[in-house]
C-alpha cells in the first residue's frame, strides 16, 4: 500500500467489499441448503406475511447469491449494492423494525440490517475500487450519481416489492414485540 492513500483506499474498499459479500452469499447459501432450505425459508416468509412465501424464499436467495457473487467480482457494483439494499430494506420492515434497534432484542432488532444496507449504498456510490472488474472494464467508477442510482434502486425495488406482495396478519403487525424503548 506504499502510503498512497489512493491505493490504501482501494484495499480498504476491496475489504468492505468482500466482507459485505461474504456475508450475502453466506445468508443466500444458508437459505437454499442450510436448514430448512427453501420449503422452510418459505414457511418463514409466509409468516412475515411475504406472499407466496416459496416464490420470496426463491427471490431472497438468488438475489443474495447473484448480487453477492457481483460484490465479489466488483462487477455492476451499484445494481449489486442496490439488489442487496432492497433485500434489506424487505427484512428491515417485515421483520426487524417492529423489534426495535438492538439485534439481541426478542425477534431480533434492525442494528445488523441498517448497518448491511448503509454499507450496500457506500459501496454502490463510491465504486469497487481499483481491484474489481468494473474499473477493470472502465464502468462504474463511482460518484453521487451512482449513489443516489443505488439508494433509488434498493429503496424503490424493495418498497414495490412490499407494497406488491406483503400481505401481514393484521393482529401481529397492530402490536409491536416488546414495549420498552430500544
Amino acid at each position: 500500500m506504499n502510503g498512497d492513500p489512493g491505493h490504501s483506499a482501494d484495499f480498504l474498499l476491496l475489504v468492505l467489499r468482500f466482507t459485505l459479500a461474504v456475508v450475502f452469499l453466506a445468508h443466500g447459501w444458508n437459505h437454499v441448503f442450510g436448514g430448512g432450505r427453501i420449503p422452510g425459508t418459505a414457511r418463514w416468509f409466509e409468516s412475515l406475511g411475504m406472499r407466496p412465501g416459496r416464490l420470496h424464499a426463491w427471490l431472497a436467495s438468488i438475489t443474495e447469491l447473484g448480487a453477492g457473487a457481483l460484490l465479489l467480482l466488483g462487477l455492476l457494483t451499484p445494481l449489486a449494492s442496490a439488489a442487496l439494499l432492497g433485500t434489506m430494506v424487505v427484512a428491515l420492515v417485515t421483520n426487524h423494525l417492529k423489534n426495535g434497534f438492538f439485534i439481541f432484542r426478542p425477534g431480533e432488532g434492525y442494528e445488523y440490517v441498517l448497518v448491511l444496507s448503509v454499507c450496500a449504498v457506500v459501496i454502490g456510490g463510491w465504486g469497487a475500487g481499483a481491484f474489481s472488474l468494473d474499473h477493470a472494464l472502465g464502468i462504474l467508477g463511482g460518484g453521487w450519481w451512482q449513489t443516489i442510482a443505488t439508494a433509488a434502486l434498493g429503496l424503490g425495488g424493495g418498497a414495490l416489492l412490499l407494497v406488491m406482495f406483503w400481505r401481514p396478519d393484521r393482529t401481529a403487525v397492530s402490536a409491536p414485540a416488546g414495549s420498552a424503548a430500544s
